[in-house]
C-alpha cells in the first residue's frame, strides 16, 4: 500500500461522519502477478508489437483467455480493474486477423467515452502491424457524422459502439451490413456487468437479434465479455 493511500485512510477513519458509517476496514495483501510468456501460437508479429510496448510477458488470466477464444469457445472474463482484461480480447482478435484475413469484429460498451478510450487503445495495439486485407477501426455511434457513415460499414474491420446504436441504428438496416454481418468472427461485450435489471434484458434481447442476423449472413460469431466485477 502506497503512502498517499495509507494517508487517505487514516483521514477517513479520523473523519466522525465517514467512520461512523463503514462497516468493516479490511487490507487486502498484495499478491505477486502470475505471469506467463507469450504463448506459442501468438503470431510474431503480434508479440513484437508487444513489446515495442514494453510488455514482455502476459498475466495468467491474458494467456488462458488467448487459448481458450483459439481454440473456440465463448469466453467470459472476471479480473480486477486495471488487469489488463483489454488485451484479453485485443489479442486474439488481432491475431486471428493477422492468420486469418478478412475477418471483422464488433466491440460493443456501455459509454461513448469508454469506447473512445478503447479505440486509443486498439490502435496502439495496431501500430506497426500490417495486416493484408485488414480495414479500418471505427466507432460507429450516435455521433458519427452522416457523411462518414456509409464509408465506415464498407471499409471497417472492427467497430466501436454501444448497445443503443446496435439496436437503433445497425440491425434494423442490417441489409447494408451484410457483408459486415457474413464476415462477423467476434462480438466483444466490455463491461458486461453494466447490463442488469431491465437494461439487461432489454440488451440480451438486441444480442439475440443480432445472432440471428449473423445465421441469416452465414456467420456464427465467438462472443468475448469482460467484467471488472
Amino acid at each position: 500500500m502506497t503512502d498517499k493511500i495509507k494517508t487517505i485512510l487514516s483521514r477517513w477513519r479520523s473523519h466522525q461522519t465517514i467512520a461512523q458509517n463503514v462497516v468493516e476496514w479490511r487490507v487486502l495483501a498484495a499478491k505477486p502477478a502470475e505471469l506467463t510468456e507469450f504463448p506459442e501460437s501468438l503470431s510474431p508479429q503480434l508479440e513484437d508489437q508487444l513489446q515495442l510496448m514494453g510488455i514482455n510477458a502476459l498475466y495468467a488470466h491474458q494467456s488462458q483467455a488467448f487459448l481458450k477464444i483459439r481454440e473456440g469457445y465463448n469466453v467470459a472474463i472476471v479480473s480486477g480493474t486495471a488487469s489488463g482484461k483489454t488485451l484479453c480480447y485485443n489479442l486474439p482478435v488481432i491475431d486471428r486477423m493477422i492468420k486469418s484475413p478478412g475477418g471483422k469484429a464488433l466491440y460493443l460498451f456501455p459509454t461513448k467515452a469508454l469506447a473512445q478510450d478503447q479505440l486509443k487503445n486498439l490502435q496502439e495495439t495496431l501500430h506497426d502491424i500490417k495486416i493484408p486485407g485488414m480495414e479500418g477501426v471505427n466507432i460507429y455511434d450516435g455521433d458519427t457524422p452522416q457523411h462518414l457513415r456509409s464509408a465506415i460499414r464498407r471499409e471497417s474491420s472492427i467497430i466501436l459502439t454501444n448497445p443503443d446504436m446496435l439496436h437503433t441504428g445497425i440491425l434494423p438496416h442490417h441489409t447494408t451490413w451484410k457483408d459486415f454481418f457474413a464476415a462477423l468472427s467476434f462480438v466483444v461485450i466490455d463491461e458486461m456487468h453494466a447490463y442488469r435489471g431491465v437494461f439487461g434484458s432489454h440488451v440480451a434481447n438486441v444480442i439475440r437479434r443480432l445472432k440471428r442476423i449473423c445465421r441469416f449472413y452465414g456467420s456464427q460469431p465467438q462472443f468475448i465479455l469482460t467484467s471488472a466485477t
